[in-house]
C-alpha cells in the first residue's frame, strides 16, 4: 500500500547546500516511490552545541510503498553515501542527516523508528519548510501545523534562502 511520506533533510557540514542537493537527487531515485515536492531552503541555528555551522534544512514529499524500516534502512545508506559519521553523540554536526518526518498518519515505535519523527512538532527547521509543502498538514497525535507553529518553536529558523533543490 502506498503512503505519502515527509523527508527532513539537514546538513551543515561538507558544502550543506551541495550536500542537500545531492541528496534530493538520491531520493528522487528511491525505488518503489515517487518524488512530490521538495520545499525551499532554510538555515537555521544548530539544537545542539552552539559551536558548530548553521544548518541547512528542507523537506521531501513522496509516495512510496516501501515499508517504514526499508526506506529507514535506504535513508541511512544515502547519508552513508554522503559521509555521515555515526559517533553516538546527539545534535552534532553532520554531512547529512535525512529523518522520516511522517509516513501517512501512522504512529510507530520501536528500538530503531519512531514516527512521528519525535519533536517535529516543536522545531521551527522542520515545520517551517513541511508547512511551505503542505499548510494544513495533521501530524499524528500532535494536531495539525499550523496549531504547532503557534507553540514556543526550537531551533530557530535564520533565513529561507533563495535557492532551489
Amino acid at each position: 500500500m502506498s503512503q505519502r511520506i515527509f523527508i527532513g533533510l539537514g546538513s551543515n557540514l561538507a558544502d550543506p547546500p551541495k550536500q542537500l542537493m545531492m541528496a534530493v537527487a538520491a531520493l528522487r531515485e528511491l525505488p518503489d516511490t515517487e518524488f512530490k515536492k521538495v520545499s525551499g531552503v532554510y538555515i537555521t541555528r544548530p539544537m545542539g552545541p552552539e559551536d558548530q555551522p548553521d544548518y541547512y534544512n528542507a523537506v521531501v514529499e513522496a509516495v512510496t510503498t516501501l515499508s517504514a524500516i526499508e526506506l529507514l534502512d535506504t535513508l541511512q545508506s544515502i547519508e552513508n553515501r554522503q559521509g555521515r559519521q555515526r559517533d553516538g553523540k546527539r545534535w552534532h554536526e553532520r554531512t547529512l542527516d535525512l529523518d522520516i518526518l511522517l509516513y501517512g498518519d501512522e504512529i510507530i515505535v520501536t528500538d530503531r523508528l519512531v514516527i512521528p519523527h519525535p519533536g517535529m512538532h516543536e522545531r521551527g527547521f522542520v515545520l517551517f519548510p513541511l508547512h511551505e509543502i503542505e499548510k494544513d498538514i495533521e501530524i499524528p497525535g500532535k494536531g495539525n501545523i499550523n496549531q504547532c507553529m503557534q507553540s514556543n518553536l526550537v531551533g530557530e529558523v535564520l533565513q529561507r534562502l533563495d535557492m532551489n533543490l
